[in-house]
């Protein structure tokens, strides 16, 4: 599967990062809008992979950030959004931060279970960086932990980092609940990780972040 990042080109031509641009949506509220539009983009394009046989398995993950989450009509918006352009929901992987997950507890689990009562999947992200209480790990419907890329760069040469990263791997298994690593570089993290029983992987040692037209054709020769 692939997961949906969202990039903006300046009007002189050039890409605007993230990181300047999402923390000014989310202090004027634009990130509700932003965050439907790119629910929207993803069903559609989920859509199209669910139509053809080579790419029906593939799934879409896509992050959620903790005001659109926490919107009254969210599970009723993303509902509407499945149901109108079709799609198999169980495709569409909701991506969330341990500061989104905690936020409400309650609030959190009553939407998460009302999503995966529409097939929806979750991800906890850049698991291993907040402050959470494991106690509410095993009351959240979630399918897959990713360990924060910190972790896995620093892994080589740190043993803690390989302590962390061992513990988190033996703590999902025990829940059942899936792991991968985040930021993966080099073939000597991917190696360690593979003896300590982590065999999903995402990082730059697989590809970098490029526009849908450039992955496509990559996709169909590995399909």
């Amino acid at each position: 599967g692939a997961e949906a990042l969202i990039r903006w080109v300046g009007a002189n031509g050039k890409m605007v990062s993230p990181a300047e641009f999402i923390p000014l949506a989310e202090e004027t509220g634009l990130i509700v809008q932003i965050g439907q539009w790119v629910v929207d983009t993803a069903c559609v394009q989920l859509r199209r992979w669910q139509d053809a046989p080579a790419t029906r398995h593939l799934t879409i993950a896509i992050n959620v950030s903790a005001k659109q989450f926490r919107q009254p009509d969210f599970v009723a918006q993303l509902g509407a959004s499945i149901t109108g352009h079709g799609i198999d929901a169980s495709g569409l992987k909701l991506e969330l931060t341990e500061s989104v997950i905690l936020g409400e507890v309650e609030d959190t689990i009553q939407r998460m279970q009302q999503l995966r009562k529409l097939g929806i999947r979750f991800a906890l992200d850049d698991f291993g960086t907040g402050y959470s209480s494991l106690s509410y790990l095993r009351r959240l419907p979630i399918d897959q932990l990713k360990i924060d890329q910190s972790f896995i760069r620093d892994m080589i040469n740190d043993a803690s980092s390989q302590a962390i990263v061992r513990a988190i791997l033996a703590m999902s298994g025990s829940l059942a609940i899936e792991v991968i690593a985040e930021g993966v570089e080099t073939l000597s993290q991917r190696d360690l990780l593979l003896e300590n029983g982590c065999i999903l992987f995402q990082g730059y040692l697989f590809g970098r972040p490029m526009p849908l037209a450039e992955w496509s054709p990559n996709l169909s020769a590995m399909v």
